[in-house]
């Protein structure tokens, strides 16, 4: 039996399009096993697709102050042994990287175990944790063209691999979860796994108005439910969601969303016409700035900055986007369409 290794965690963009591959790699005769964290979402996430799951110490790579960071590399360094110890009793062909800090222990591991490393790398520019890995990779799949100027010789243009069952939805199906009555055009937020505080605020403080045009999907993170806001008609929030995402992309007119990397790979293969409101550099190290910019350059989407949101400019922006909704639509159809699975499938099967 031949073994891969999946690794990523930390937000469910470094776990769901290692999910996505999972499908093709059991049609292709591979034994699936995963290394991930201790209490990181990847593990509710994986456990859930019956794949072992091997959790490992992982210690975050921060860029800011923090009495944490006396700890981490310790951690870092128990997680480089157990991974160590994981791999060389799974003796996988190749181990496949999605990202995250608990990935950069068991890809040195691979390394010294001689085990063939693929990486993918998401944004723009590559991460801390990417960076540190690439030295080890093999190859390093990029979801931008324009990230292969950062990756050298390793870099592979593949996109990012894309779960088939988010092409498989139902409007109508989308209508009855969310039990809206009215036909109007769908507007759906999605923050990210953690949700977006400030975009949940000003998007609640605008439905009034947002409302009076749009049915509102509010997928607002962990704990981030309103439950003052509960029975509103045409109103339907959810913490997280998964089997119904589906259905809620193909009822969706409109996307209100964060700038991550998984999420505009999505909002592209489903031609989804969306306004972006990216990280700001203040939270982030501004990957999602440069991916958000990238995509509007190429006419795919509007973008709002954070430090600019308020409930006025929200609403004009999103009516901006549905008006010219054909537009964006288009242009994201102009792009050749390519499947990522494929693409990063082709380059795993080089180590069967």
């Amino acid at each position: 039996m031949k073994t891969i290794v999946l690794t990523g965690g930390g937000t469910a963009g470094h776990v769901t399009p290692n999910l996505a591959l999972i499908p093709t790699l059991r049609e292709n005769g591979w034994d699936i096993q995963y290394i991930g964290s201790f209490n990181g979402i990847e593990k509710e996430l994986v456990e859930k697709e019956n794949i072992p799951y091997h959790p490992i110490a992982s210690g975050k790579l921060r860029r800011y102050l923090s009495v944490e960071n006396l700890k981490d590399p310790f951690k870092v360094v128990k997680g480089y042994f157990d991974a160590y110890k994981i791999l060389k009793k799974l003796k996988p062909k190749v181990v496949f990287s999605k990202g995250g800090y608990v990935t950069v222990p068991v890809v040195l591991a691979a390394s010294q175990l001689k085990i063939p490393v693929i990486i993918h790398e998401s944004d723009m520019t590559p991460g801390l944790a990417n960076k540190i890995a690439m030295k080890s990779a093999k190859t390093i799949c990029v979801n931008f063209e324009e990230t292969l100027k950062y990756v050298g010789d390793k870099g592979l243009y593949t996109g990012s691999p894309i779960r088939a069952e988010l092409f498989a939805g139902s409007k109508t199906v989308g209508n009855e979860l969310c039990g809206f009555e009215e036909i109007r055009p769908t507007l759906l937020m999605m923050g990210g796994s953690l949700g977006a505080r400030k975009i949940n605020e000003v998007l609640r403080e605008s439905l009034p108005t947002l409302l009076k045009t749009y049915n509102v999907v509010h997928i607002c993170g962990k704990d981030n439910v309103d439950e003052s806001l509960l029975g509103i008609r045409g109103y339907k929030q959810f913490e997280y969601v998964r089997q119904e995402l589906p259905h809620l992309f193909a009822m969706t007119d409109v996307m209100l969303s964060r700038a991550g990397a998984n999420a505009l790979a999505e909002i592209m293969a489903l031609n989804l016409p969306s306004l972006l409101i990216p990280l700001s550099q203040a939270a982030s190290r501004g990957d999602q700035i440069l991916n958000a910019n990238a995509m509007k350059d190429k006419g795919y989407c509007e973008v709002l900055f954070e430090e600019e949101l308020n409930k006025d400019i929200l609403i004009k922006k999103l009516d901006e986007v549905y008006s010219n909704r054909g537009h964006f639509r288009c242009k994201m159809e102009e792009m050749t369409k390519q499947s990522g699975v494929e693409k990063v499938i082709k380059e795993i099967q080089k180590y069967q």
